[in-house]
This record gives C-alpha cells, structure tokens and sequence, in this order.
C-alpha cells in the first residue's frame, strides 16, 4: 500500500512539473578550424572537448550538445553568418567561443537582439563587454596583461624607451595603446609605433623589426594574435640580433604560447611577457589540466593560455548549467548567473566581475628560460594578484560607455 502511495505523489508530482525534467543544452562553440590561425581555435577546442569529457556527470540528468562552426578568418563576417545560423536554425541556447575581436565586435546587435549569451572564450579588445548585455567573458582584457607590462617594464626591467609593434586590428591597438598608458604612467616614453599588417598572414617582420633595431630603444612590446605569427616574431628578432643590439622583447603571452615555445630556440630565452597562464604554472589545478590533457593528447602536445582559458570557460557554463537546473531558456538569467561565478582553475583562482562581465584574475611576469632538461620554460619574475580590466577602471575611451 506504501509502495502505490508513494507512486502516486510521484506521478502526481512529474504531472505537476515537481520533479526536474532532464534538459539537454545546446552550445554553439564558433572557432577558427582553417587558415593561417586555426590553431588558436583548436587548443580551446581541445579544452572544450577534455572539460565535457571529464564533467558530462556534474550536471546529470541534463547534457550538452555541442555544435561547432569555422569561425574563419579575422574580419567578422564569417563568423556573423555562421552565428546567425546557430541561433536562428539550430536553435542554440549559449554561444561560446570566438578567438578574434572582430567576431565579438560584429555578433553584438545579433546576440543582443537574439537574447543569446555568449560567453567569449579568448577575444580581448577592451570594450567588447560593453556591447551587449549578453556578453561575459572568461579570457581577458589587452589592460590586463598591456597596462601591468608598461609599468613593470619601466620599473623592473629598466626600460626608459620603448617602441611598439603590433598586427593591425582592434586588438592590436588595444594591446599598445594599454601598454602605452602603463609605460607613461610610470615615466616611460614611447619612441616608435609600428602597423605590422593583418592578422589574416603571417608577415615577414623583418622589415619591421629592422626600423627598431635602427631606433635602438631600450625595449620592443610587440603584439601578434599568436600562433604562428608568434613563431615569425621570434625567428626576425633572433636573426636580426636585437637582444645582442640591447633591444629587449616584452609583451603579452601571445608571444610565446606553451604549443609553440619548444620551437623557438634560443632566440625567446631572456623574452618578458605578462600572463595569466603558462604551462609551468605551479598549483594544484594546472598540473592536474595538464596531467589530463597529456593523456588525452599525448606528452609532446602542450595546452596554453588559450586552453586555460577554454577549460575555464566550459568550467562556468557547466556550473550555470547546474545552478539553474538545465533551464536555460532565459539567456537574462543565465547572464545574471555567471555574474560573480568564481573557480580555482590552471589558471589559479578567476572571477567574472559582476559588474563588467569581464574576468578578474592574477597576471604574471615571466620570462624564459633553459630548464635543466635542456627545454625552454616560464620563470615567474613577479605576480600581480587579481587583476581586473583597467580600461573600465580608468573609463578610457569605449571602455567608459
């Protein structure tokens, strides 16, 4: 009697919406998977893919679908297009995603509109959060790594001069211009600005460098959108002798990411960048992400700062998913749930600020070096704890709207 008792409330309770229905969410991830920059978008997808692997159970009864696009190349467009369609054809419920700040910058009426939150695994130009209340982001702001460099540049590594170099796009621009604002701040001057074409190919920088080594500043801060232009980066400066000519390279991580560094010979040793990330990071969560991702792709392929970044991000959306029991239908309140969301990952311990919707995490100094095993690594020369967007502290520009 007991027994027919009790599964009647329970029938009575699933008639009446009591009992949760299990819910499976369907995650548009838009990343670049061909071109010149592919490679950024396959290590977050690779993180992506290790983090569902390992956590599909935590939020059991629901799951994920992921559906994933070509982000293409840096203008925006593709990315638009393919966007587009996942909200309006395959009915996504969370975007996620987006290496370049042409992409963010283009999809904010199209999420705003749509209601779709989005919440950017990478692209960094300052102000994008502004654009839309559907927007947070798990990666970074070019203040968080460019503003800390120019006053540690200035004080700590005793740069009185500086020229920049950057690929010519909004974050391009954002990562100097932070730069600049740090290195003036402190008392530095800033002798020489260089264009160094778009992100679309890799340039020979060469001709570039060239024009510093003739200006002979104390340092060179260089922005690229890693990967590949990382390596070109590194092979100009080397060949063109610029540590011998005192000229010191320093910039943001993307110089020299963990899955290239290996390549880059003796020329990056002595190289300074800002970072929130780096394989050599000691904490518990990053040797066991990179335990993990070792055995999921084998011990000569290496995560960086974009995979950090990717794991990070799939870490919140799935405890969003979680605090709002598979209902995610209301993107307002799926927004309203990663605000203040905050986790020790490979990274250390990050927040996405309520306010801004943009991250907060520790930046490091750290230069390379030889290990003792004869590969190169990164020695943290300096911490800066929990960081947050300068930008929106100062209320630059865009960053004050």
């Amino acid at each position: 009697m007991k027994i027919l008792r009790w599964a009647g409330l329970a029938a009575l309770a699933l008639s009446l919406g009591g009992v949760a229905q299990a819910e499976t969410i369907k995650i548009g991830v838009v990343l670049p998977f061909s071109g010149a920059n592919a490679d950024l978008g396959h290590q977050i997808d690779k993180a992506f893919d290790l983090y569902v692997k390992l956590h599909a159970k935590d939020i059991l009864p629901n799951k994920v679908e992921i559906i994933k696009r070509d982000e293409g190349p840096p203008t925006g467009a593709q990315a638009k297009t393919v966007t587009t369609e996942l909200i309006t054809n395959d009915k996504v419920q969370i975007l996620t995603g987006f290496v370049f700040s042409p992409s963010a910058i283009a999809l904010a009426p199209v999420v705003t509109q749509a209601k779709v939150p989005m919440v950017i695994a990478n692209a960094g130009t300052a102000w994008i959060t502004n654009l839309s209340p559907y927007y947070a982001r798990l990666s970074f702001s070019m203040w968080h790594t460019g503003f800390p460099m120019g006053s540690y540049a200035f004080k700590d590594i005793g740069c009185k001069t500086a020229a920049v170099a950057y690929t010519d796009f909004p974050p391009g621009k954002d990562s100097v211009e932070a730069f600049r604002t740090g290195f003036e701040k402190a008392g530095g001057k800033v002798t020489l600005s260089i264009p160094m074409g778009s992100p679309v190919q890799v340039p020979d920088f060469t001709p570039f460098f060239q024009r510093i080594k003739d200006a002979k500043p104390d340092c060179m801060y260089v922005f690229i959108p890693s990967g590949a232009h990382a390596t070109g980066v590194m092979k100009a400066y080397g060949e063109l002798g610029l540590r011998k000519a005192g000229v010191k390279l320093i910039g943001p991580m993307d110089l020299v990411p963990d899955n290239k560094l290996q390549d880059m010979g003796d020329a990056a040793i002595g190289t300074i960048v800002m970072s929130h990330y780096a394989v050599d990071l000691e904490n518990a969560a990053n040797k066991a992400f990179n335990k993990e991702w070792h055995q999921a792709y084998g011990k000569e392929s290496y995560p960086d700062f974009m995979s950090a970044q990717g794991w990070d991000t799939m870490h919140a959306i799935f405890d969003t998913i979680k605090k709002l029991n598979g209902n995610v239908s209301d993107g307002s309140k799926v927004i309203a749930a990663l605000k203040g969301w905050s986790a020790d990952g490979p990274r250390g311990h990050v927040v996405i600020d309520p306010d801004t919707r943009d991250v907060v995490q520790d930046e490091h100094a750290m230069e390379i070096y030889r290990k003792a095993d004869g590969k190169l690594g990164e020695k943290v020369v300096g911490t800066i704890p929990q960081v947050k967007d300068e930008c929106k502290v100062l209320k630059i520009g865009r960053c004050g709207s």
